[in-house]
């Protein structure tokens, strides 16, 4: 029998512990699976200093005797809802980090605009000049794929299914933007409306990986956010 131990982490003073609601989908002691809501940022930053699903974390940690540090694997913009993975110790972090791992995320997007059949895009991205926060579609930009599906069509939006091949920064929101779909309720890449949510219509809703102790193949899922479907239902 061979025990493996891993040292005890040094937290930083960079973020503290803040007690909020964190639904949790899976746990053991290398990974933990959440189900985020939007408007709630992954990490504190200048912008948004206040409670964030890192500093949540960190509470549940503390209250369960832990000192593991907080290490995301797959980041969500702060208006995005849905799963997303992270690892309770360096090690496992970067074992699911490895290129050759398997973590895959499927998404459900509510964009703007009657689409129809199923498609691939994979033009660069690349930050746009002038702007730390804005990306734009480039010829110069690095690869990036996204594969979609449309769910539900309907006059003015659909429901579409996507799936990242690759993960660069505003992926999806650029990528649709640039077919001439912009997410609803995404006042970045498209145009301000008055939403009974805030933020871009985006959820994680399928989150798979290989485990990277045991192998086992992980998958979860999550249904898109309710106010959705009133949306939905009120335009048609």
């Amino acid at each position: 029998m061979v025990s493996v131990y891993f040292p005890e982490e040094v937290r930083g003073d960079r973020m503290m512990p803040e007690e909020g609601p964190l639904s949790i989908r899976y746990e053991d002691e290398d990974v933990i699976v959440m189900d985020k809501p939007s408007s709630v940022p992954v990490v504190p930053s200048s912008h948004h200093e206040g409670s964030s699903i890192a500093t949540r974390l960190l509470y549940h940690y503390e209250k369960h005797g832990l000192s593991n540090t907080v290490h995301i694997v797959t980041r969500l913009d702060r208006e995005t809802s849905g799963l997303m993975l992270a690892a309770k110790h360096a090690y496992s972090h970067r074992l699911l980090t490895l290129e050759k791992s398997r973590v895959e995320r499927f998404y459900t997007a509510l964009v703007k605009g009657k689409l129809e059949g199923e498609g691939v895009i994979e033009t660069p991205i690349a930050r746009k000049p002038g702007s730390i926060v804005e990306r734009t579609t480039c010829a110069d930009g690095k690869p990036s794929k996204t594969l979609y599906k449309v769910q539900e069509s309907h006059e003015q939006h659909t429901l579409v299914r996507l799936k990242l091949e690759t993960g660069r920064t505003h992926q999806i929101r650029v990528h649709m933007a640039s077919i001439g779909h912009p997410l609803v309720g995404d006042t970045l890449y498209g145009e301000p409306e008055d939403l009974p949510w805030s933020g871009q219509a985006l959820h994680c809703h399928k989150l798979a990986f290989d485990h990277p102790w045991t192998g086992e193949l992980m998958s979860f899922t999550s249904g898109i956010p309710e106010e959705w479907n009133r949306y939905i239902m009120a335009c048609e």
